[in-house]
């Protein structure tokens, strides 16, 4: 069975469901309480919480939050999380196509995401160290990916800076 998803910015209202999608999608809290300290941090980007729903019940979530590269600003793609009841059924995917679009809207030139290389290529993603692009940790090369938005800027390649959130 198909499903219609409606991915659109988290509101107020849909703030303890992405909690309760965090948690219900990872062993631990530790993304669920990424989400809720960026929403403090000045690298939350207005309109770029993602939330994909059906039915009024909030599946997926895909979060862009600001980084930087050597200096140069970027969009980290973390956490993405759907319950599991809804696992494989679109809404991860519709909550990043949705992120990504609007973050193309706002201007942004960059997204980084450690991920599944069988998952986040259909996006766009490649690995980032193309570009020169590596992460300030040790992360397999084909997990570490980047999608260019804005193909006329130049593609900075250096260290990623994430925020402190996620380094706390």
């Amino acid at each position: 069975m198909t499903i219609s998803w409606v991915a659109r910015p988290e509101e107020e209202r849909d703030v303890a469901a992405v909690r309760e999608v965090n948690l219900a999608a990872f062993p631990t809290s530790l993304e669920a309480d990424l989400v809720d300290a960026l929403r403090k941090d000045p690298a939350w980007m207005p309109g770029l919480s993602i939330v994909a729903e059906h039915d009024g019940v909030v599946a997926g979530y895909a979060l862009l939050s600001r980084c930087h590269v050597d200096g140069f600003p970027a969009l980290a793609l973390a956490p993405c999380a759907i319950l599991p009841s809804y696992q494989r059924r679109g809404a991860g995917s519709a909550a990043i196509a949705a992120g990504l679009a609007r973050a193309r809207e706002q201007g942004e030139h960059l997204v980084l995401v450690v991920g599944h290389p069988g998952y986040y290529p259909r996006f766009g993603f490649v690995r980032a160290s193309a570009y020169g692009i590596r992460a300030p940790f040790d992360v397999p090369d084909e997990a570490m990916m980047a999608l260019v938005l804005d193909k006329t800027r130049v593609v900075p390649g250096g260290t990623i800076a994430y925020p402190a959130p996620f380094t706390a």
